[in-house]
């Protein structure tokens, strides 16, 4: 049996606070522990949230990056076969797209030994459709379509010829363009002011709507003044 000193100091109101309180700071610390270790594991993922959203990140700019390097290579590719198969002609190019910088229309009749001669269409257009030079037509009712990217020197009726000759002549070219001689150029009904040679040779310049006849040999009909453009060519 413990001695009544013994048991009276166990009684005593401090001794019971006291051990309260080492439990409480106890718990203190634990719970101070815990938050510690909540708050770096919640920092810890904020860091991997931030490392996947900068992986995927710099993962999709590469892949956006090489699809545009890809596609570039790729018009780098097509531009460089397109100049390969049809080249400039007289300084005219063959482009992907139509231009829509300089438009303008002008009709074209040609009269060999007073037959007229048929100006076929797509001349001009590569017969897979890739390009089209400035000059072309797209239909044989003898229209030039002159689609640039400005106003140029190189825009004449020998330019049209010359594209014709050179990288259409299988669209029956007449092989008396190339004569120097025998051949008669009206603008609008009016002889052709210059000196006329082979009209490969002669510079004939095109505004919006000229009429140009050629004539070669003899007999020929009247040239023409007029041609009736569809509404769709205003120019």
């Amino acid at each position: 049996m413990l001695p009544l000193c013994v048991l009276k100091l166990r009684d005593q109101p401090g001794s019971v606070m006291s051990k309260h309180q080492l439990i409480a700071g106890s718990s203190n610390e634990e719970e101070e522990l815990r938050q510690v270790r909540r708050e770096a594991r919640m920092q810890r993922r904020k860091y991997r949230r931030r490392a996947r959203i900068i992986l995927w990140g710099t993962i999709g700019s590469s892949i956006l990056l090489l699809g545009l390097i890809g596609f570039i290579f790729l018009r780098i590719q097509a531009i460089l076969a397109t100049n390969i198969a049809h080249p400039p002609i007289n300084g005219v190019s063959c482009d992907s797209v139509m231009q829509n910088g300089y438009h303008i229309h002008a009709h074209l009749t040609i009269y060999i030994n007073g037959k007229p001669v048929i100006i076929p269409q797509k001349i001009g257009i590569a017969s897979d459709g890739s390009c089209f030079y400035w000059m072309h037509t797209h239909t044989s009712d003898g229209i030039i379509h002159i689609e640039a990217p400005q106003k140029l020197h190189n825009l004449a009726l020998d330019d049209f010829l010359t594209i014709w000759h050179v990288g259409f002549a299988h669209l029956n070219f007449p092989a008396e363009l190339t004569q120097s001689t025998g051949w008669k150029i009206f603008v609008n009904g009016k002889p052709f002011a210059g000196t006329v040679t082979s009209p490969l040779n002669t510079e004939v310049p095109l505004a919006s709507h000229d009429v140009v006849t050629l004539e070669y040999g003899t007999p020929n009909p009247p040239p023409d003044t007029l041609y009736s453009f569809p509404p769709s060519l205003s120019q």
